[in-house]
């Protein structure tokens, strides 16, 4: 591909696929290279009923099929391509897939960030049937039920603390016996009477028929082994941003997150702009997302305007 377009859009989650429909209002024809997860996080979502415009709630994914038509309405291009090298020195920014090139004036990184799993076959089983890594998503459909919570960080009892408010039980399974979490949060943690903590344990394995109905925890300092029946698994051990291919070029922040000038979209190099969870560890919400791919069109159209 040789043509030199106005904007690129990597990624093609809620910010790629707002920051699609917002750029091709504007006549600028932008072209969104889908990656390896096209439509994001929300494609292994199964219920969404928290995203604004849907009073009986909708799919993950078709939510995700019905941003992609009406960017594609307005003349967006797409292209299913994994990037796996950048140059973004010049003027002209080339992402490089194999040996196919994309070049453009102007991009919006929108690539996202990867919750990390325990990577057990009944974890990858039973995703969005009791399986989630996302709390403030999920949490609604598990209602007077026993939850577990695995990690020990603050995210780990921020989430167990949010989950409080609609399980009946909320087991936190950690692998120490003491937590990484800042002692504001564990000690809000430690004084909620629904969270009780399993210490120097992991989880072995997720059982279930249709959805998960216990997990098999390990004692890791006697090897003994019990299960315990829930009907939620929230896994909370972090994610990973999807930057590493823009290593070198953009600022990060110690998560590996991009840094965007407050109040913008802007990267530190003039013409890429970043949005969504690519450079958000705190939100990670399909409408903050979709929030952020508009501020990223804006912001682009504005520079292209400029240059």
């Amino acid at each position: 591909m040789s043509d030199i377009r106005d904007i690129i859009i990597l990624g093609s989650g809620p910010a790629g696929l707002t920051a699609a429909i917002y750029a091709a209002r504007a006549d600028l024809k932008p072209f969104v290279i889908e990656g390896t997860q096209p439509g994001g996080q929300l494609t292994i979502t199964t219920d969404v009923e928290n995203y604004p415009g849907f009073e009986h709630g909708i799919m993950g994914p078709e939510l995700m099929e019905v941003m992609k038509k009406q960017a594609a309405r307005f003349g967006t291009g797409f292209a299913f391509a994994t990037i796996d090298r950048v140059d973004l020195g010049g003027k002209v920014k080339t992402l490089y897939a194999g040996k196919d090139e994309f070049r453009a004036r102007a991009l919006i990184l929108c690539t996202g960030a990867s919750a990390r799993w325990l990577g057990l076959p009944g974890e990858e089983k039973f995703k969005g049937y009791g399986v989630s890594a996302c709390a403030t998503c999920d949490g609604f459909f598990f209602r007077d039920q026993v939850i577990v919570v695995v990690g020990g960080g603050d995210t780990a009892l921020e989430e167990a603390t949010f989950l409080t408010k609609f399980g009946s039980k909320v087991y936190v399974v950690h692998r120490r016996h003491e937590l990484r979490a800042s002692k504001a949060m564990q000690d809000r943690a430690f004084a909620n009477p629904k969270i009780e903590f399993i210490w120097n344990s992991e989880v072995a394995d997720v059982m279930g028929d249709q959805k998960v109905s216990a997990v098999r925890l390990k004692d890791i300092v006697t090897g003994a082994e019990r299960s315990l029946d829930c009907g939620g698994l929230f896994i909370a051990i972090g994610h990973t941003p999807n930057t590493e291919v823009f290593s070198g070029q953009l600022d990060m922040d110690e998560g590996g997150y991009l840094i965007v000038e407050p109040g913008t979209t802007r990267t530190n190099i003039p013409g890429v702009f970043a949005a969504g969870d690519v450079t958000d560890h705190v939100y990670r919400q399909a409408v903050t997302a979709a929030g952020m791919g508009c501020m990223a069109a804006l912001d682009a159209e504005r520079w292209l305007a400029g240059h």
